[in-house]
């Protein structure tokens, strides 16, 4: 593949010789149609598969596209790259491919699971930094010192190119597409896709999803100029990003209809959904669209796809990230409440709790607080539950049988 000299002459032509490029090497992942989504949402919602691509995200398109772009003298010398893990693995499982060595630079607290899967596929990982950018900073000093090839994770044409043969597939898989929402964070999935499809057919709708902690290219597209943006916390690492590239946001500035934000509350719910409906395991980064599409960020109608775009989450941290979920959608609550202190008193509570089909899950008793009545007793009831409105249910059970109760959501 050829690109021009110019790095913002990226072309349409380019993306489909990725394409080409790429077909052997890559999974052509399926757009599946979701009836739950769609019945949630109101549209006809499609999810693109991305956690089911070699390497567990959409990131080895581009470094696949990218290292098969290098002279046979630069492939000798190595590749280098950082990344928060995603493109770690994508570059990583590439280069093991074309057989030649390469240099991942990962910040420090990286999932655990990332990476090890980057060093099994045969890359030297060096930790550096907390966030990507201070991973980018020392990779881009080793590169120097060792007159490698830099592997930009989104701010490069070829990269750009790989991530856009998912439009390319999507507008194979269903031409009568209305919206396409993608997760971004420094930009490269979404300005290959949004050039790719909007080359091809202009009246479809691409729509931009970032988390609040990153929100970089967000106010960028608002801003109409490059804007950088402080990371706070947020479990989507594979989008934390402070600076957006400049080609990517030229593109995305001009082709994307929209980008707008979700929080974490909003993420874990739509990875907690995407678990228990649709049985797929999805990292934060990738369940942004879905997150977005089930929270009305955009006013949407027809056939619309969710690109998920990677499945690589810390097994250590999707415990917390379901119970995060189940206790903001109302599936886990506690119960807090005054019983007199005598025989049977507590079993009567938890009968009442039994009849109405709700699950303990642990229960504190404290006779000796500050405010608790002489002869009473403290009583902390931590419940499983269909969801919210059965919450509410027994709440107002409890509270016609003389309970003095409250319900604690933020109890996990």
């Amino acid at each position: 593949m050829s690109l021009t000299k110019n790095k913002f002459d990226l072309s349409l032509k380019d993306i489909k010789e990725a394409s080409f490029l790429m077909k052997n090497a890559i999974h052509y992942t399926a757009l599946e149609s979701s009836r739950t989504f769609s019945e949630i949402t109101g549209v006809n919602t499609y999810l693109k598969l991305e956690n089911l691509q070699k390497t567990g995200s959409f990131k080895i398109r581009g470094a696949y596209c990218k290292i098969n772009s290098l002279s046979e003298a630069e492939k000798n010398k190595g590749v280098i790259a950082a990344s928060a893990g995603n493109h770690a693995q994508g570059v990583a499982y590439a280069a093991n491919l074309a057989n030649i060595p390469s240099i991942i630079v990962m910040p420090q607290d990286a999932p655990l699971a990332k990476i090890a899967a980057t060093k099994s596929y045969g890359a030297e990982v060096i930790l550096q930094g907390h966030v990507y950018d201070e991973a980018y900073q020392k990779a881009k000093e080793i590169q120097k010192e060792k007159d490698m090839t830099y592997i930009h994770a989104f701010n490069d044409p070829h990269v750009i190119a790989g991530q856009g043969t998912i439009g390319l597939e999507i507008l194979e898989q269903l031409e009568d597409i209305d919206s396409i929402i993608v997760p971004v964070g420094g930009g490269g999935l979404l300005a290959g896709v949004a050039l790719a499809v909007k080359e091809i057919k202009p009246s479809i709708k691409i729509y931009g999803v970032q988390s609040k902690g990153a929100q970089a290219m967000y106010l960028s597209k608002k801003n109409s100029t490059l804007t950088s943006s402080e990371i706070t916390d947020t479990f989507a690492d594979g989008i934390l990003v402070e600076s957006p590239g400049d080609l990517t946001f030229e593109i995305i500035n001009k082709y994307v209809d929209d980008i707008q934000i979700v929080d974490d509350e909003e993420i874990a719910r739509a990875i907690l959904m995407l678990l228990e409906r649709s049985k797929l395991m999805v990292e934060g980064a990738g369940a942004v669209s879905l997150a977005a599409l089930i929270h009305n960020k955009f006013s949407l109608k027809g056939n619309v796809a969710c690109i998920i775009s990677g499945g690589n989450v810390d097994v250590n941290f999707i415990s917390r990230i379901i119970e995060r979920g189940l206790v903001r959608s109302g599936r886990r609550v506690c119960l807090p409440t005054i019983v007199p202190d005598r025989p049977g008193s507590l079993q009567t509570l938890l009968a009442i709790i039994a009849k109405l089909q709700a699950n303990v899950l642990s229960i504190s008793l404290d006779r000796l607080g500050r405010n608790v009545p002489i002869g009473h007793a403290f009583v902390l009831v931590r419940l499983e539950t269909k969801d919210a409105k059965h919450t509410q249910e027994i709440f107002d059970h409890l509270k016609n049988c003389g309970y003095s109760i409250d319900i604690d959501n933020s109890c996990s």
